[in-house]
């Protein structure tokens, strides 16, 4: 695999040596982070140093951090949670291009979630007065198939207008963007652990301390009350480890990846009804592009016999594509949605990575064209 070009960073980043040295030295460790006697505390002082360094990393109180088993439960934990806590409140609201995890309240509610429109460029539109049967409001601070930066600020602001809470689906900012949980004002926050070069298997819920949340599951409530379950160490190890590195390396790595999404996005400018999705501010780690006339699976096969990793949008919704759902939000027509490809960069991406896609992509798309005729 070292000879490919892996440009999926947005659904998995490569795992990091210092996350896994870090989970190499308590894989064999026995011991329930619940249990009274030496070992079970030994694992317990593990799992509360890497809670108290990921709350560091985002500007949290270590008891404010709830570990999940990824963004997805984090997400569902929040709006489940915050619906049957507040019964006197009994609507919530989300963006129209959010991730499946959100987006699915809509089905699980019938009838009480309001979907705010985004516009052509992928930006939410302002939503004009807030319900006060609202109890709370969630929105990607960075969009997984765009990048696109939703005006979070501008969102806080007219939410506590109405006395609701603010949630934000930070999965793809952390270890792009800065992130201070107490500045940002929200009410909570879901980050995860692969897409910044930790393990699979663990995110975590930030909420505020004076936010109760209904627990929508049941067991030893171990994750303050809200989440049950044993908490495996070595993944809460692994993950602090890696966001560390990621909140350490803000200082370069976001300028970096500024200038290598900059020269694709040149590069795949000058190719034939080609358009680049998404309207400033962007992350500077993904770039989602519309190659019309195409099919976006065989321009993504096309690509990966050449040794190019890439996506169609969301790994949550692949297997079976469809037109992309972010898109179609934005007002793309069903033909352009189906037509797109994201491009998510990271720390193994390199400009000579990307000359080899801009040397590629012509010719690929030539035969993808060809293919869908």
């Amino acid at each position: 695999m070292t000879d490919r070009i892996y440009l999926d960073h947005a659904a998995g980043a490569p795992l990091l040596p210092q996350a896994r040295r870090a989970m190499d030295e308590v894989w064999s460790r026995p011991g329930n982070p619940s249990s009274l006697h030496t070992a079970g505390r030994s694992a317990r002082r593990s799992l509360e140093e890497s809670r108290e360094s990921l709350a560091q990393c985002l500007g949290a109180h270590p008891t404010e951090i709830v570990f999940t088993s990824g963004g997805t439960e984090a997400n569902n934990l929040i709006l489940l949670g915050a619906a049957a806590a507040r019964p006197d409140r009994p609507r919530l609201a989300i963006g129209a291009a959010e991730h499946p995890s959100v987006a699915g309240v809509v089905e699980r509610l019938p009838g009480r979630v309001e979907v705010w429109g985004v516009d052509a460029g992928g930006r939410l539109r302002d939503p004009g007065p807030i319900s006060a049967e609202t109890a709370l409001v969630s929105t990607m601070l960075v969009n997984n198939e765009t990048g696109v930066v939703q005006p979070l600020e501008a969102v806080v602001a007219a939410v506590r207008k109405a006395g609701a809470w603010v949630h934000t689906d930070a999965v793809q900012a952390f270890g792009h963007l800065p992130l201070d949980f107490a500045g940002l004002g929200v009410d909570a926050l879901t980050v995860s652990a692969h897409k910044l070069g930790g393990p699979v298997g663990i995110g975590a819920l930030v909420v505020r301390r004076d936010v109760a949340l209904a627990a929508p599951g049941f067991g030893g409530g171990q994750e303050r009350r809200v989440r049950s379950g044993t908490v495996m160490v070595a993944l809460a190890v692994g993950f602090a480890a890696a966001a560390r590195v990621a909140v350490g390396d803000l200082a370069t790595e976001p300028a970096r990846l500024t200038t290598l999404r900059e020269r694709l996005v040149q590069g795949v400018s000058v190719l034939p009804e080609v358009v680049v999705n998404g309207s400033a501010p962007t992350s500077p780690a993904i770039v989602n592009v519309t190659f019309r006339g195409c099919r976006a699976d065989d321009l993504l096969l096309i690509l990966d016999a050449a040794g190019i990793d890439c996506s169609t949008g969301s790994a949550c919704t692949a297997g079976v594509h469809q037109p992309s759902e972010v898109l179609l939000a934005m007002g793309r027509s069903a033909a352009d949605a189906s037509a797109s490809l994201r491009f998510s960069l990271g720390p193994t991406t390199d400009a000579a990575a990307i000359e080899r896609v801009l040397a590629v992509l012509p010719e690929a798309v030539v035969r993808a064209r060809a293919a869908a005729l």
